[in-house]
């Protein structure tokens, strides 16, 4: 089997929904059955299947019809067609509607399954290359410089076994690309790769979006939802932000990760998972754990093989590398023409401190080339967009300790102002994680923000 599968039976006969459904689940699938195509429709919009196998013949709407309306509803869930009054015009049709396979009654079970394989090995092969060509260019490591090298040479090492691997580095270094890097080189790579940032989801909405929920398990579950364990079974889930997560939620994954089964919210029955946790903090986890905002028996399950990213300004042999990856990369994705960077114009960039790191110099990169005039990008057009000398001072003294100038009051504000800036971008603008993480009231940092300058609005336009 590729992986556990969702699929949706629909046939008028209950004694062929029971023998097809038992057949499947034995096969290690789940399987949801309904004996008319109107029921299978509102099935469809309610909930996600993996793939439909449908009788033609049925009272009502035939299977063709169901086909038909499934195109009409821009529903694309793949569907295998069975009858047992098959003829070739009736195969023909379903074939030109969209039909994977079409197959004859009386069914031979193990025909049966070696077609539904087939049918989801294809339905998946289609959904993953959609994501690789989205991807293109978007996941690639990029730099030759020793910290690279030691780095790759790490992922090399502990790609190929099954050891949890915690990546740190500060906001923008590229965890996530590092975390896919690993996914991409182990033995699970043509398996699916999760994302979940836990600082990005409401507390109360995590422990649904892991393990998933049953319909009517809480106020407006109005639908089963597949948690991201079910969705990475098989593959790795990347858990960013693992420091942020409520400390009962850390619990619950504890419990996961040394069981390898979820439950859903609502559910009565344990679901067996084969998941790799990679997972990725910004934060000190060691001095979470002293202060007990982090579980210690959940530490020592996660934090087995630590990989350090360095920050951007530890990577000058770097810089020139990223920089002309990023210009391809912004005028691929945008048809543009590509245009070169001038020395003079790198030599400027390399000058400013990168808070935001690598992803911060992806977005210079695209407003450069968006605003410059030439063909090639200067060092004058650089500075007009980078103020290099006031950012790099401030840059170097909030992330090395060196001393700034001014007041202590105006340091003192100088430096609130960056965290507030690093926590808000951190948080994707979530208020009341950026509240929950600088341990402020909400109407607290609304004023705060005033305070020290900071414009919501104006931030919150794209670079």
């Amino acid at each position: 089997m590729p992986r556990k599968a969702h699929l949706l039976l629909v046939d008028d006969d209950h004694n062929t929904l029971a023998s097809l459904s038992r057949a499947f689940r034995m096969a290690g699938h789940e399987a949801t059955v309904c004996d008319n195509a109107a029921r299978a429709l509102d099935l469809l919009r309610a909930d996600s299947f993996d793939l439909i196998l449908s009788d033609v013949v049925m009272p009502g709407k035939s299977g063709l019809e169901l086909l038909e309306d499934l195109k009409k509803a821009g529903l694309k869930t793949p569907i295998v067609l069975i009858s047992g009054q098959a003829n070739i015009e009736m195969a023909v049709k379903a074939t030109k509607l969209g039909a994977l396979d079409f197959l004859e009654k009386p069914l031979s079970t193990d025909k049966l399954l070696v077609t539904v394989d087939n049918a989801l090995r294809l339905s998946w092969l289609e959904e993953e290359n959609r994501e690789l060509r989205h991807r293109l260019g978007k996941h690639e490591l990029v730099g030759s410089g020793p910290a690279m090298k030691k780095l790759l040479e790490q992922i090399d090492r502990v790609a190929a076994s099954e050891t949890r691997v915690c990546i740190l580095g500060e906001t923008g270094t590229g965890k996530e690309l590092v975390a896919r890097a690993i996914h991409e080189k182990s033995p699970r790579q043509g398996h699916p790769f999760i994302t979940l940032n836990c600082a990005a989801v409401p507390a109360e909405l995590i422990e649904s979006e892991l393990f998933g929920h049953e319909k009517g398990a809480f106020t407006g579950a109005a639908a089963r939802h597949v948690g991201k364990f079910e969705q990475a079974d098989g593959g790795t889930l990347f858990l960013d932000e693992i420091g942020d997560m409520p400390l009962a939620m850390q619990a619950k994954l504890l419990r996961v990760l040394e069981e390898g089964e979820v439950e859903r919210v609502g559910a009565d029955k344990p679901i067996k998972v084969n998941v790799r946790a990679v997972v990725a903090t910004h934060r000190n986890l060691e001095d979470l754990v002293k202060q007990n905002a982090f579980r210690r028996d959940l530490f020592h399950r996660v934090y087995v093989f630590p990989l350090q990213l360095p920050p951007l300004r530890e990577r000058p042999e770097d810089f020139s590398d990223l920089v002309v990856h990023f210009a391809r990369q912004v005028a691929a994705q945008n048809a543009w023409k590509e245009k070169l960077f001038a020395e003079d114009a790198i030599a400027e960039l390399r000058k400013y401190a990168w808070p935001g790191n690598v992803r911060e110099l992806r977005n210079v990169v695209e407003r450069l080339i968006l605003l410059a005039s030439n063909e090639d990008i200067t060092a004058a057009e650089v500075r007009l967009i980078l103020p290099t000398s006031d950012s790099s001072s401030r840059g170097s003294s909030t992330s090395s300790g060196g001393s700034a100038t001014g007041t202590l009051a105006e340091r003192t504000e100088s430096f609130e102002r960056e965290v507030m800036l690093t926590e808000i971008r951190r948080n994707n603008f979530h208020m009341t994680n950026v509240a929950r993480a600088l341990g402020l009231e909400r109407s607290h940092l609304y004023k705060k923000c005033q305070q020290l300058g900071i414009d919501l609005q104006s931030l919150r336009k794209p670079e």
